[in-house]
């Protein structure tokens, strides 16, 4: 099954990963193909679960908040922060868009 260069980009958008590569879409297709055999399954009169926990009961506790006033001590962990804030993920430059850039793909 081909992937389109529109899908291509659109998945590089979400992602933030760079698909340029023969092996980057040949590996995208293999995982597509793997999923694709779900919709062999038959799932005719299967409810829908709320868990893949099936055996037993989920049970909601309360949130109590045990720590706070803690922003100093977690910036500290940031490679790269702006003001009071994460910068994720480090040294990411927005893709170019589809009609800026060459792709191997166009013409297939």
């Amino acid at each position: 099954q081909k992937v389109s260069v529109e899908v291509l980009d659109h998945l590089e958008h979400l992602a933030l990963v760079d698909f340029r590569d023969t092996e980057g879409v040949e590996r995208l297709q293999a995982a597509i193909q793997f999923a694709d055999q779900l919709h062999e399954v038959n799932t005719d009169g299967v409810e829908p679960m709320d868990s893949v926990l099936e055996d037993r009961c989920l049970y909601l506790r309360e949130d109590d908040v045990t720590e706070g006033n803690c922003t100093k001590e977690l910036l500290e962990n940031a490679r790269e922060k702006v003001e009071e804030y994460f910068v994720a993920p480090p040294g990411n430059i927005p893709l170019p868009k589809l009609e800026e850039r060459d792709t191997f793909l166009q013409g297939s």
